[in-house]
This record gives structure tokens, C-alpha cells and sequence, in this order.
């Protein structure tokens, strides 16, 4: 049998620095190189090796620089180099019938490995996984592993990229006639049985139901197979299918089949096994039908996507996230009533979208952005089969996979050469599934053809976006082009179009709509792409059987695609990247929702200009009772619900306000005379109360206190041990009150951290995405009233306390209670 272990310890690391050069330079040089004989390895001369474990993203801890290439990109981190990994892999007796394996999840990018001296492969795509083989280099006892990657090519990415063994690395040694995951594919089939009288006209349908399930799996073997299926439950009572087959083929049948959904994400565990080998993954079993006149339907039951885009990299993280954190993020957009992510714009890491199955998001996955242009396009011609498979072949088996992307806003969109490359991408992910839905996001800029040579442009997103005297304006003229792209694709997916929504149903009917990206809070005009019109996109779907949903463009802020320094990334998310929710993530709770919501806020433009791109943005409000800067004056305010009426009251004032129903995008909006004191919002549904809210003007800070709650004087959480080579991170805020614990929005002077016991601070962030404090430290400014540390925790049970100070403050005290599994 197999065995497989992850290698993510005991890493060393150093970087060579170095001036970026272009693709077709870079492509001179490794010829040349080749056609020497010249070994890059001398590089490793002098270097200075410093211990590391994976993941690893050595950009996210370099230094700023407001003129570096690519700045804006890449968050103004001077990322650009060649870094070294090296690592002693004991092999305690090299097993002879056995392959030895190297799986690594992500590597940004270029990156070849030798072993023992002997070089095994390279991979150029920063976000696909590769595996690969070593089995002629490896030996028993010690064996040096040596990986190159370049980050040496512009462009980057439009975003930030990060840089390094970013994803796990595992060994697997297998038999010579091994199971490989990435060729096993399971196909069912769902019909429902039973479903209860009183279920038939309520929410509770799907879970009042009955299904069957046949289950088909190709395990990708000729010979003999056996199969095991179980759920994934606490129940020590729960069921067990076995199945057997002589050609390498499965088939299960379950009378009374657990089904998953975002709602309910049941899962199964599968093992297949032949003689020599057993292998083990999680699926679910959901029936997902894209129907032109319903919409999506989810085990027969009507779902509409209410999504955020995201990028990979969290914070002062960067690329380097782990599980919890990860976790941690969908856990907060799952209490917004967020049930779908769109993965943007590449493959992503497996722990990520184990937690999508796990805790029930309906998942778009792209392979890519552009194709000819921009990153990919040093890479398009000779690596985009490999890549398109590498995430089709890892990915098709998981329940959260709903939709396949194959590009986003490309190059000579609706014209015949794009078309062409579209089909060629359709077909070959069709050929590798096809249970799933394929689309491709479409850039609400068309333009007419030119010779324009795509090799010379260095900025492709601008030269997709910027207006040009090909520039298609007529709106009718634009769905024309649309309904070429949707001839190949199963549905038109469009960024920034809802205002043309009715027109392309209208001339394409047959072919459902998602947003694939959608503001925030503005939509445009039928005559003009961006406006301001004061329409939350999100809630557009809700209108329409033929709009299955949309995605917000972004879940949260990101590192990169900056609009300038000192802005570091993009900003104006639903939530910052310490988790800090923006007042705009309330108004999508109060749409996406089932739980009652109220949540007021005032309109502040005193705070600091965040740098967010104008139509991305939402208006500037905050979530503070606290304007020292004035006496008598009009506060603008809005309050979020999704409850039948609100009542509002100013220091015990009751003003009486419109129900949200009557509201322009449900949101009540006015104006209250400032006073100190508090504001209270009361919501009510059926005339009783269901939530409130409340916001009281502080007084002078006087102390920190971390979020955990508290337990007589000790902020005590529990935390337990995840497996012993995975890194484990925890994200802490503190905040700075009053005497009377309230929030003290204003403060923002410096807190410094300590922690005591078995863990490490490995960064601090405060929100301030244009903040020029390195993430890397034990201090920062607080930012609207708090900041947050990062802590690694080592791999014991025990005590850790954190602390934190600040000038004039009382300190904090948090205690973290960590546990063995």
C-alpha cells in the first residue's frame, strides 16, 4: 500500500534579488543557457540560507518601494528575484516496486527541482498544482531537494502574486501500478422518492425529501476494484456501502441518499482499492441543473448564487494561508448569507476548496485570467492544456464545483480569434467533465477587430478596458457579439452588465445570465457602461428567473491591483483583511439573509480616503456614534434591515423613519442632529422585536480588550492541534474602549504585542490597506479603534498568552487554551 506524508518542515531558504526583465527576454536567456551548457545552480553561490517552513511567500515580507516595476500590481513589495529552496529528505530504506512522488500544491512560478544533483522536471504556472517523480534520484537515507523559482519576468500578475513554495509539498510512495486521484471520476445520478405533504410549499423541502442515489465511479484501472462509501457524520450507526467491480469500474446504489447543498452540505467518504494500492476522497452527492426557464436548480430546489469574488492571499499572510484562516474568512462571509465564491482568477489551493465543501459553498473555479495577454501569455501556447487539466482532473470530484471558468475579460473579445480559442478551451474541459456547466466572463468592453500585435502590450487589463475608436457603444451591436460567446458557452456570464440584463434575455433566451462581477452598490446605465445609478447589484438576481446570481467584486480587500501609492492593494471590499466588516457587508446581509438584520451607520467624511477605484466604492459611512468636531449639526445616516419595519431612537427619542420595504434598495437613509449619547435601532417582523442595534458615543480611551469573551478577568478561547507538519495560524483583534467598554472608533495610537507560551507573532495588520507599516513587526497603529495580531502556534498542547499595550491604555490579556485534538 501507499504511503504519503507532507514535507512542509525543516525548509531553508534564500533570494536572489535581481531587476526584472521581460518574457521574450527571459526566453533568450534560457536558450542561451541551454545551448552553454550553463548550470543556473551557481547562483547558489554565497547565498545566505535562512530556515523556513511551507507555505512560504517571501514577497509579502519585502520591503516597500513606491517605483519599483509592476508596483502597483504587486502591492509596491519588492518582490523581484530567484529564490532557493533546499531540504534533507531522509528516506529510511528506498523500497524497490515503489514510486517516489513529489506533490506541490502551488509554486510561484517557474520553478524546476533536482534531487541529489539530478534535475527532475520544471513547472512554469504559479497557481496549478504538478506532481512530480523522483524515483531514479532518490536513495535511502539522506537525499537534498533543490528547487529553483523565478520571479524574475514581467508582468506579474495583476494582483498581488506573492512568491515562493506558497502551497503544501507532499511525498507519496506508491506501487508501480498505482490508483491516481486525478484520473478517478464519479458520476450520479439523483431522483427523488419521498417528500412530506407539509414540506411541499416551504424552505424546507430539499431536507424533508427522500432521495436515491446511483453512483458510478471510474477509477481509471482495467482490473479489479473494490469500493467503499460512507458519510461523513459523528452517528458510529451510520452506513456503510461496498461495491465491486472487475474493470476498474464502481457502482453504488443508496435507498436513502444524504444529499449536499450549501444549506446542507452532507459529504461521503470514498476509498477505492485494488491489490496494491487504496485511495481515499470526499465527495458529495447533488443533482445541479442550469434550466432556461427556473433557473438553478439544487436537488429540485430554486438557488440563486450570492456570491463574492476572492483573491488567494490573506493579509499579512500574502499567498501563505492556511486552512484556519481560510476558515476563518468563509465562516464571516457565511454569516453575511454568502453561499458562492468565484475562485478569481485561477486555480485554488485544495485546503480551500475542502472547506467549500465542507461548509457548503457553491464554487466557480477558473483555470486562468487572460489567454494570449498579460501573465498567461508567456505560457498560453505551450502550457494550457496541461494546466486546464491539472484543474479539471484535481477538482472534479468535489460537491462545491459548480460552474468551470475558462478565462476572464480576454483579448479580442467576441471576435473570431477569441472565439476560436474560447471553443478550444470549452471542448477540452468538456472532455474532462461533463456533469458541470461551462462559461467564460465577459468584459463589459467590446471592441471591433484591429491588428493590434498582443506580444507589445504590457498592460492587458488596460488595453481591454480603455476606450478606443473600435469601441463598440451601441448596446444593441454588443449583445451581438454576446451571442457568439454563447453559442459555445453553457451560460453568459457578464461582469458590470446588469443594466443590459433585459436585452440579452431578450435576444438570448435560451441561455441563462450570471454576474460574474458586480459593484458593490452602483449599477451602470443602458447608454453608459459605469454610472452611479444607486442600485445594489447583488439584488437584481432576485428579480429575474433567468439571473441564477452574482458575484461581488471583492469578499474582501486584497493585497495588489492598487490604484496608486501608498494604497497597497484593493480596497472598498465587503470586509478588510483583518476581518473588520465595512457598514456596506450589512446592506448584502439585510439582501442575502434569512436572519433578521439592523445595523445603522453614519455617513463620515472625515475619515481618510482608502484609494478605491470610484465605481467599486460604496458611499463612505461608518459605524460610530463619536463627532468630536462638532456642536450642532445634521448627521446623513442609513440603516441596513431585512425586518418588516424599524424603529429609531436618539437618546431615548423615538424618530420615526420609513419601513425598508419603501426604500430605495431596502436601505432607510435620513438624517439625525448630533448629540452625544446613543442611537438605537430596533427591527420587528410581525410587530416583535427580532434584533437591534446599538451605537454609543465613547469617552476617553482608557484600556485595549481582545474580542474573545471573557471569562471573570481572563479572555480565555480554546484552540486544537491540526496535524504536526501544517503550519497554524490564529488572527487576534484588539480594541480600544472606554471605561464603560464602549468602542472607541477614533483612537488610533500604536499597540505593541507579546505572546508568551507555545506560539509566535508572524505579523500584525490593522485594516489600512494604504498603512506604510510593514506587516512583519510586533506593532501597529490602531486603525478605526483596533488592530489585529497573527500568531503561529507551535505544534504542543498548552497555554499561550497574548498581550497587548498601548500608550496611556491598559494592557489586554487573552489566554489561549491549546488543545490535542
Amino acid at each position: 500500500m501507499r504511503e504519503e506524508k507532507l514535507i512542509n518542515r525543516g525548509w531553508q531558504f534564500a533570494l536572489l534579488p535581481c531587476t526584472p526583465i521581460d518574457a521574450k527576454t527571459a526566453k533568450k536567456k534560457e536558450l542561451q543557457r541551454k545551448q552553454s551548457g550553463e548550470d543556473v545552480r551557481t547562483e547558489l553561490e554565497n547565498l545566505q540560507f535562512a530556515e523556513v517552513d511551507l507555505p512560504h511567500d517571501w514577497a509579502v515580507s519585502r520591503p516597500f518601494n513606491k517605483v519599483m516595476e509592476d508596483g502597483m500590481s504587486q502591492g509596491f513589495r519588492d518582490r523581484w528575484g530567484i529564490g532557493w529552496y533546499k531540504k534533507t529528505l531522509n528516506i529510511e530504506e528506498k523500497k524497490k516496486g515503489k514510486r517516489y512522488l513529489l506533490y506541490f500544491g502551488g509554486v510561484y512560478e517557474n520553478a524546476v527541482l533536482w534531487v541529489n544533483g539530478m534535475k527532475i522536471g520544471s513547472h512554469k504556472y504559479g497557481y496549478s498544482s504538478f506532481k512530480m517523480d523522483i524515483t531514479d534520484a532518490v536513495q535511502s537515507g539522506d537525499n537534498e531537494l533543490l528547487m529553483r523559482v523565478d520571479n524574475s519576468v514581467s508582468p506579474a500578475d495583476r494582483w498581488y502574486s506573492g512568491c515562493g513554495i506558497y502551497r503544501d509539498v507532499t511525498l507519496r510512495i506508491v506501487p508501480e501500478n498505482h490508483l491516481d486521484l486525478w484520473n478517478i471520476q464519479v458520476h450520479s445520478k439523483i431522483e427523488k422518492i419521498v417528500e412530506t405533504e407539509c414540506a411541499k410549499d416551504s424552505k424546507e423541502t430539499e431536507s424533508a425529501a427522500k432521495f436515491t442515489a446511483a453512483i458510478q465511479v471510474e477509477t481509471g484501472q482495467s482490473s479489479a476494484v473494490q469500493g467503499i462509501m460512507c458519510p461523513i457524520t459523528q452517528d458510529s450507526k451510520q452506513s456503510v456501502f461496498i461495491a465491486e467491480g472487475a474493470n476498474g469500474m464502481l457502482t453504488f446504489y443508496i435507498k436513502d441518499a444524504k444529499l449536499w447543498s450549501a444549506e446542507n452540505p452532507n459529504l461521503y467518504r470514498l476509498t477505492v482499492s485494488t491489490e496494491s494500492d487504496s485511495v481515499s476522497l470526499v465527495i458529495g452527492l447533488r443533482e445541479v441543473i442550469f434550466d432556461t426557464k427556473k433557473g438553478l436548480l439544487v436537488n429540485g430546489v430554486s438557488t440563486k448564487l450570492k456570491g463574492v469574488c476572492l483573491h488567494q492571499e490573506a493579509g499579512c499572510l500574502g499567498t501563505a494561508v492556511t486552512k484556519e484562516i481560510w476558515r476563518e474568512r468563509l465562516t464571516h462571509l457565511k454569516k453575511l448569507g454568502c453561499n458562492a465564491i468565484r475562485a478569481a482568477h485561477h486555480t485554488y489551493s485544495e485546503d480551500f476548496l475542502d472547506l467549500c465543501d465542507e461548509m457548503g459553498f457553491y464554487v466557480y473555479e477558473e483555470c486562468f485570467d487572460k489567454w494570449k495577454g498579460g501573465l498567461y501569455g508567456r505560457y498560453f501556447d505551450e502550457n494550457w492544456e496541461a494546466d486546464v487539466e491539472a484543474m479539471v482532473k484535481r477538482d472534479r470530484n468535489r460537491a462545491s464545483i459548480v460552474i468551470w471558468g475558462v478565462g476572464n475579460e480576454v483579448e479580442n473579445q467576441g471576435q473570431d480569434s477569441m472565439l476560436a480559442i474560447l471553443k478550444q478551451l470549452s471542448d477540452k474541459v468538456r472532455s474532462l467533465d461533463s456533469s458541470r456547466t461551462i462559461t467564460y466572463a465577459m468584459n463589459p468592453h467590446f471592441k471591433r477587430e484591429s491588428n493590434v500585435d498582443l506580444s507589445k502590450i504590457k498592460d492587458i487589463q488596460q488595453f481591454v478596458d480603455e476606450v478606443s475608436d473600435t469601441e463598440i457603444y451601441d448596446a444593441k451591436e454588443r449583445v451581438s457579439r454576446i451571442a457568439k460567446i454563447a453559442e459555445i458557452v453553457d451560460i453568459i456570464s457578464c461582469n458590470y452588465q446588469e443594466q443590459w440584463y433585459e436585452l440579452i434575455h431578450e435576444q438570448i433566451p435560451n441561455k441563462l445570465i450570471l454576474g460574474t462581477e458586480v459593484y458593490e452598490y452602483f449599477c451602470g446605465h443602458y447608454d453608459q457602461m459605469q454610472n452611479f445609478t444607486e442600485q445594489i447589484p447583488s439584488a437584481i438576481p432576485f428579480e429575474y428567473d433567468y439571473c441564477i446570481g452574482s458575484f461581488i467584486w471583492t469578499g474582501y480587500d486584497y493585497l495588489g491591483e492598487s490604484m496608486g501609492y501608498p494604497a497597497k492593494g484593493w480596497s472598498g471590499a465587503l470586509i478588510r483583511t483583518n476581518n473588520e466588516y465595512r457598514p456596506v457587508a450589512y446592506m448584502l446581509k439585510s439582501i442575502w439573509s434569512e436572519e433578521p438584520v439592523v445595523h445603522f451607520s453614519v455617513m463620515d467624511y472625515s475619515l481618510d480616503d482608502e484609494g478605491v477605484k470610484e465605481h467599486w466604492d460604496s458611499p463612505i459611512y461608518a459605524d460610530h456614534w463619536h463627532f468630536p468636531q462638532f456642536r450642532k449639526t445634521l448627521i446623513p445616516y442609513m440603516i441596513a434591515s431585512n425586518c418588516d419595519e424599524v424603529h429609531l431612537f436618539l437618546n431615548g427619542k423615538q424618530f420615526f423613519i420609513p419601513r425598508p420595504s419603501e426604500c430605495k434598495n431596502g436601505i432607510i437613509t435620513g438624517f439625525l442632529p448630533w448629540q452625544p449619547g446613543n442611537v438605537t435601532a430596533i427591527g420587528y417582523k410581525d410587530g416583535k422585536e427580532v434584533c437591534r442595534h446599538e451605537v454609543v458615543t465613547p469617552g476617553m480611551a482608557v484600556a485595549l480588550a481582545f474580542d474573545q469573551e471573557c471569562d471573570h478577568k481572563e479572555c480565555v478561547s480554546t484552540v486544537n492541534l491540526g496535524m504536526p507538519e501544517k503550519k497554524q495560524h490564529l488572527l487576534l483583534t484588539v480594541r480600544a474602549v472606554d471605561e464603560n467598554g464602549n468602542l472607541c472608533f477614533r483612537e488610533s495610537g500604536k499597540v505593541h504585542f507579546a505572546v508568551e507560551g507555545a506560539a509566535k507573532i508572524v505579523g500584525v495588520d490593522n485594516g489600512d490597506i494604504c498603512s506604510n507599516e510593514p506587516y512583519q513587526e510586533d506593532s501597529v497603529h490602531l486603525y478605526h479603534g483596533c488592530a489585529s495580531v497573527m500568531l503561529e502556534l507551535y505544534c504542543k498542547p498548552g497555554r499561550v498568552s497574548v498581550h497587548a499595550f498601548g500608550d496611556g491604555l491598559r494592557q489586554a490579556q487573552t489566554i489561549i487554551e491549546v488543545c490535542e485534538k
